[in-house]
């Protein structure tokens, strides 16, 4: 049976990526046509560590950043998310290891300043973290969101 890969190395596996390619057809009613980048998930990751204490950025911040670098129209909305995951699952193995600088997952955010349920620990886990740094969570209906995080963005 094959051994299930740790977060650190679905991190760091590049898996060909990143590339530029067509937005593909069923993407285009959406988000239009031109170029998208599929990042490499350690360049997720590279962004996620630059937000410093206090600051947050979002999941579209990422994508921005990344469209920019690579010279496309576009960040993929798909990968950008799964790759944010993995390295919060990276940063939560190498905080288990005693690690004192981790990637800070919990400063990045869903779009509209939305918590992500996927983070280890849910969002009762990203809420802990975040209120520590001095956010204030609160809940809309069944989404839990950072008051006012539009001020607190970092711009990178």
């Amino acid at each position: 049976m094959k051994k299930r890969k740790s977060w650190r190395e679905k991190l760091a596996d590049p898996k060909d990526l990143p590339k530029v390619v067509p937005i593909p057809p069923g993407m285009q009613s959406r988000w239009g046509t031109g170029t998208m980048v599929v990042p490499a998930p350690i360049e997720v990751d590279q962004i996620m560590r630059k937000v410093p204490k206090g600051k947050l950025i979002t999941i579209n911040d990422i994508r921005e950043i990344l469209a920019r670098k690579h010279r496309a129209t576009l960040g993929c909305p798909i990968t950008a998310g799964i790759f944010a995951r993995i390295a919060a699952g990276a940063a939560e193995e190498d905080e288990a290891e005693g690690k004192k600088r981790v990637t800070p997952y919990w400063r990045t955010l869903k779009s509209g300043g939305e918590l992500n349920i996927k983070y280890p620990g849910g969002i009762e886990g990203q809420r802990a973290k975040l209120e520590a740094e001095g956010h204030t969570v609160f809940c809309k209906g069944k989404r839990f969101l950072v008051q006012d995080y539009e001020r607190s963005k970092v711009r990178l």
